[in-house]
Formats: structure tokens, sequence, C-alpha cells
């Protein structure tokens, strides 16, 4: 092969700006797509039309109108999308003035004249396609090399142990942190992974005995090959050799939602520390950060690859479930309100929330763009 001539795996192997760019639409590009199409087949079930399905933003490079109306379109910006409702003012959702006070025949077949309930299940569907998501590539993983089964036993403390330190003993089976139930040790892990330099309330079981006793987390900075550095709560515990346990595609499916719920749980607990400066604001990532750890991802195979997919996944739900007008949990908030006032809040309402919610966004934007050019330059 002539030395100018790059392959694929050429490629992989050198991860590079081009990878980069390639992982970073390969993941976020269907998972947005999917994300619309939850919220457009949802519209479809309560009869609400869809006018415009866009795949990108911004100047259209094609499109296609289908017997319903429907104009699908591929956009120049293959960043985002969004379906564009009847009555819809705008890609946000924001409701057309022009029918504020329109009668009940002219607002059918319209998302602002879908009763509160349909409108509440079509925003939600966007979020829940993105859970699913993560459930189906979970529980296909368990289901394809088993799940972790190793009980959440001490049988070893590392060097300067937090654990021994607060009494712990080889032998204890521990069976809760801070009431949240244990029930293996990659559950410990995950546990205590979110709390570095925290006290946890540890619950025990030695020889049938219950105790319970503080235990103050160290704090262990994680580098992986590529340089990452990840900050974790660490207990200083070992446990016996990893073993998988094979489970049925029920089973799997559990624990699909188990784990996604966790993962979310995680994103809450660590947004909740960033925001009261237990956590340094240099861990919030942007798309910057999501192209590295994807292009990252992708160098170490496909499996590690749709993985990292299934955690953007979720945080694409849990980002959209967050009451910020613009977003997905904007409109439910306003909903909440509207089913308390029993009626819709103003057009002028609406309108001025949307103001500072697309502010709020972009000063977001702008901000962990900076800190993820900070973090290449100047780690």
């Amino acid at each position: 092969m002539p030395a100018n001539c790059w392959s694929l795996s050429n490629l992989i192997e050198s991860p590079s700006f081009l990878l980069y760019v390639g992982a970073f639409l390969l993941l976020l590009g269907p998972l947005i797509v999917l994300h619309e199409l939850g919220h457009y087949w949802m519209g479809r079930v309560f009869g609400v039309r869809a006018l415009t399905f866009s795949v990108g933003m911004g100047k259209e490079l094609w499109h296609r109108i289908d017997k319903r109306g429907t104009r699908w379109r591929i956009a120049a910006v293959p960043l985002g999308g969004y379906v564009l409702f009847a009555g819809d003012a705008d890609a946000t959702s924001k409701p057309d003035p022009a029918l504020e006070n329109a009668s009940a025949d002219e607002l059918k077949g319209t998302f602002p004249g879908a009763p509160l309930w349909q409108r509440t299940l079509i925003v939600l569907a966007g979020p829940m396609a993105n859970l699913l998501i993560a459930v189906a590539i979970i529980a296909a993983f368990a289901l394809s090399f088993g799940v972790p089964s190793n009980p959440a036993i001490v049988g070893g403390f590392s060097e300067n142990s937090p654990a021994r330190a607060a009494g712990l003993q080889e032998g204890d089976r521990i069976t809760r942190i801070d009431g949240s139930e244990i029930d293996g040790f990659q559950d410990l892990v995950t546990a205590v992974s979110i709390y570095p330099n925290t006290v946890v309330q540890v619950t025990i079981d030695r020889a049938g005995r219950t105790m319970s006793m503080p235990v103050k987390l160290s704090e262990q900075v994680i580098k992986d090959r590529f340089g990452n550095e990840t900050r974790l709560g660490f207990m200083g515990v070992a446990g016996g050799a990893m073993e998988r346990r094979e489970i049925g595609a029920i089973s799997a499916v559990g624990y699909g939602f188990t784990e996604s719920v966790a993962i979310m749980r995680t994103m809450i607990i660590g947004l909740k520390q960033i925001i009261v400066g237990e956590r340094s604001v240099k861990e919030m990532g942007g798309p910057i950060k999501i192209a590295k750890f994807s292009g990252e991802a992708l160098t170490m195979g496909w499996l590690s690859f749709v993985q990292f997919a299934a955690l953007i996944s979720i945080n694409l739900a849990f980002i959209n479930l967050l009451p910020i007008p613009t977003l997905d949990g904007g409109h439910l908030a306003m909903y909440a309100a509207e089913a308390v006032r029993r009626k819709p809040l103003g057009v002028r309402s609406q309108e001025w929330a949307f103001r500072t919610g697309m502010a709020f966004m972009l000063a977001v934007a702008a901000f962990v763009t900076f800190n993820d050019l900070a973090g290449l330059f100047f780690p």
C-alpha cells in the first residue's frame, strides 16, 4: 500500500481529527434522530399532524413530502434535528400566536389543540426513546456477556483503606450505602465512585448482625490510556474475582432499566455536586469533549463505542428532562403549570420563557465549549 494511502484501520489505530468528527456524527446523529422519532410517532398516535421532520439544522440539502404532508428534510449542519407539528411557531415547539383565539375546529390536528395529557406524552416520548435505546443496548450486552454476580463481601483492604480505618473487617457483607441497597460488588463501586472525599453511611452484615458506620471516602484519580482523568470516591476494599452470571431476555431488560436509572441518578448527583461546588466545573463537557470521547471509544472497538452510545443516550434523556424552556423538560414544566391553573400560560408568558431558556442554553453552550477547548490546550 502506498505510504500516502490511509485505510479505516489506520485511522482507528491512530486517532485523528477526522476520526473524532466521524465518530461524533456517527454517535450523536442517530441518537438525535431516534429522539425526534419518539416525538413524531407519539404525535401520529394522537392524530397530531407533523409538518416537518428535519435531520440536521440549517440550509436544506434534500427533502421529500410523504402522503401525510410531512416534509422529511436533510439539512446542512448534521447536528440536531426537530419535528415541527401543526400549530408550532418554530422548531422549539413554541405555540403559534395566530392560533391563540382559534376555534376547536381550527385547532383540530394541531399540537396546541391536543389535550394536555396527549401533549405531555408527545413531549415525553423523545427522552423516553433515548432511555429505551440505552436499555436495549445494556440489555443486549447483559444477554450476550452476562451480568456481574460478585457479592459485596469484603475480601481484603488496600493500603490506607478508609473502610478499614472506619472499622470494617474481612468477611463483612456491605448491604447499603447511604440507604441505597447494594446487591453486588459492582453496585458498591458505582455507589461510592460519585462521592470522593465524602462521608457515607455504610450498612453491613457481620455474621448475621446488622451494623452501620460512617466511612470517610478518599479520592482516587484514574487516568485512562488517552490521558483523561476521572475523580472517584474510594473505599479501599477488595472483592473476589470478577464473575458473570447468564440471564434470560426478560431479566436482561429489567437489568437494562435498573442500570439506566442508576446512571441517570449518578448524573443528577454529579450535577448537584457541580452546582454546590463539590466538583469542579471543569468536569462539565460539551460537543468537543463528546467528540473526543466518542473517537477514543471507537479506537477501542465497536463494543466500546456502542457502550458509550448508551451512556450518551441516557445523557440526552437526562438533559432534555431538565426544566429549562426550549428543552422537553421546560415544556413539561409549563404543562404542570397548565394543569394547576386549568388553562395554558399566556402566549406572552411562554414567549418570555422561551427567550430566557434560549439565552440560558446559549450561555451554557458557550461555557462548555470554552471548557472543552481549555481542557484540550491547557490540561
